[in-house]
């Protein structure tokens, strides 16, 4: 496991983290969860915001962004490209990192330039306030899911995805609805409880190589504190869900005073 080091700049007092937004046009209620964080005021916002990894449902190639496929532009489309725009008008005000996960991984370098976003290796060390700390989108150390570790290692090969984004976008769209829908049945009411979890032996190695105490990451929906061993923690973002009872849209911020668990104020 090689995990290279982005260091914080000196004028950087505070960060937030997000993962698991799983945005989709289907789902305008936490669309509008999204929108509410991003339009804080400026008082409310950090110096940096990383976005650890599915961000969107599915994001199945960077020419949804090419003007010449928006001739009669499907409403995903649409609302992929509203998005971007979105993250880029926000790049203005604040840098954004982003980490790709497994619903969002073929989101390229063409994308990440319209939204304004940089790059994250997974995993990556932040260095920041004096401490390590490890970022990963998660997936990768979710161990007892073999079909799904299986699955991971296909579609991160780059001869998989030059093969599949040849495809015509129509049909990578087709693709992407029916993966969506056999994803909702497979879960379909399965307790999360019960989705295998990040291998502890595995991420306390994870941060043993990389000198770091802390290991914060998404994509288990188990969010919280998880204690390690020898004083590492794991520190698990949220997934989001506007129309959850109550919804969920937690953010994690780090700053001098520590971590902290916060909502975007209506």
């Amino acid at each position: 496991m090689h995990a290279p080091t982005l260091c914080a700049p000196a004028h950087w007092r505070r960060v937030d983290f997000v993962s698991d937004l799983h945005l989709q046009a289907g789902d305008q209620a936490t669309v509008a969860l999204w929108r509410r964080f991003l339009q804080r005021a400026p008082e409310q916002r950090a110096d940096a915001l990383f976005i650890l990894g599915d961000l969107f449902e599915v994001w199945i190639g960077d020419d949804l962004l090419d003007p010449t496929e928006w001739v009669d532009a499907s409403e995903d489309r649409r609302f992929w490209r509203a998005c971007v725009t979105e993250l880029q008008q926000l790049s203005r005000q604040m840098p954004i990192f982003f980490l790709p996960g497994n619903r969002d991984f073929l989101f390229g370098p063409l994308a990440l330039a319209a939204a304004g976003m940089q790059a994250l290796a997974d995993p990556t060390v932040l260095d920041f306030l004096g401490q390590r700390w490890l970022l990963s989108h998660g997936d990768a150390l979710c161990l007892a899911d073999a079909d799904y570790q299986r699955f991971r290692a296909q579609v991160r090969q780059p001869r998989w995805q030059q093969d599949f984004l040849a495809r015509p976008l129509a049909e990578r769209e087709h693709l992407a609805r029916e993966l969506r829908r056999q994803s909702q049945q497979h879960q379909h009411g399965r307790d999360p409880a019960l989705w295998a979890d990040v291998d502890a032996a595995t991420a306390c190695d994870w941060l043993r190589q990389s000198a770091a105490a802390v290991l914060i990451h998404g994509h288990t929906h188990r969010p919280g504190r998880h204690v390690l061993d020898l004083g590492r923690t794991r520190e698990v973002l949220s997934d989001w869900c506007g129309h959850a009872t109550p919804a969920r849209a937690e953010y994690l911020r780090l700053d001098a005073a520590g971590v902290q668990r916060l909502t975007p104020s209506p």
